[in-house]
């Protein structure tokens, strides 16, 4: 617990409550909620536009993800677990910021001909896509904070002690361990025997999912019915294909 990954892990949870709920209000699947009202009868009727259609109020994602996820924490008692219970809040709060920040304007045009004289314009959640791309660059750049926790979290560096923490950072105190080795007390099933992708520079890749330990390739020969035809009357006849491909296994 308290790593790089957990703490990404409670970010794209709260930002995917946010993100869900948001979106079931503005279709109007929930009761409680709809668009964002507070955006009527603004605009710039000088400028052109106008708000209008349906804005995505966030503001009652955000209220249900705090109140579903921060409360249960919140109530936890022990002094032991308060810094935790802070940091855990932290990245929470981290992952709904995230919406909140990508939220984007998108505009219809009206006019002659679609000359767009005048625009109705609404505010919209970006991709959860996007989002989850925006959360994985602050995992990558995750802050490790003191392990001696209290209420004000602070950085394990203590040469950047004085940088203030940002509301949009993950946090993490323990560093992570070996997922490249197999460690049945943590549930770490390791690398050993995946299948991977020799021409891939990605997670997928064999150079970044073995480890650095290499691969094996093995040739893998494939049995199928093929070339199918409607036989008059009334039955299918198939070719039998076969083909051999290469496939990849970390050592």
């Amino acid at each position: 617990a308290g790593t790089k990954e957990t703490a990404f892990i409670s970010a794209v949870t709260a930002a995917g409550l946010v993100h869900a709920v948001t979106r079931s209000c503005s279709a109007g699947n929930i009761t409680e909620c709809s668009c964002d009202v507070t955006l009527r009868h603004g605009g710039s009727a000088t400028e052109g536009w106008h708000w209008g259609g349906c804005s995505d109020d966030i503001h009652y994602g955000m209220a249900f993800s705090r109140k579903f996820l921060d409360v249960p924490l919140r109530n936890m008692t022990g002094k032991s677990g308060s810094g935790l219970v802070a940091m855990n809040l932290h990245n929470n709060e981290a992952g709904r910021q995230a919406v909140a920040k990508l939220m984007s304007v998108d505009c219809r045009c009206h006019g002659v001909s679609g000359s767009c004289a005048v625009k109705t314009c609404w505010r919209t959640m970006s991709s959860f896509e996007k989002i989850g791309r925006f959360l994985k660059d602050k995992y990558e750049n995750s802050i490790q904070i003191s392990d001696r926790l209290r209420k004000k979290l602070r950085r394990k560096e203590k040469s950047q002690r004085k940088v203030p923490i940002g509301k949009e950072d993950l946090l993490y105190v323990n560093k992570s361990p070996n997922y490249c080795v197999e460690d049945q007390k943590l549930g770490i099933p390791g690398t050993q025997g995946r299948e991977c992708n020799r021409t891939s520079q990605g997670p997928e890749g064999c150079n970044l999912l073995c480890c650095g330990r290499g691969y094996n390739t093995h040739v893998v020969r494939h049995v199928e019915r093929c070339e199918c035809k409607f036989v008059w009357c009334c039955y299918v006849r198939c070719r039998r294909c076969e083909t051999m491909t290469d496939m990849h296994t970390c050592k």
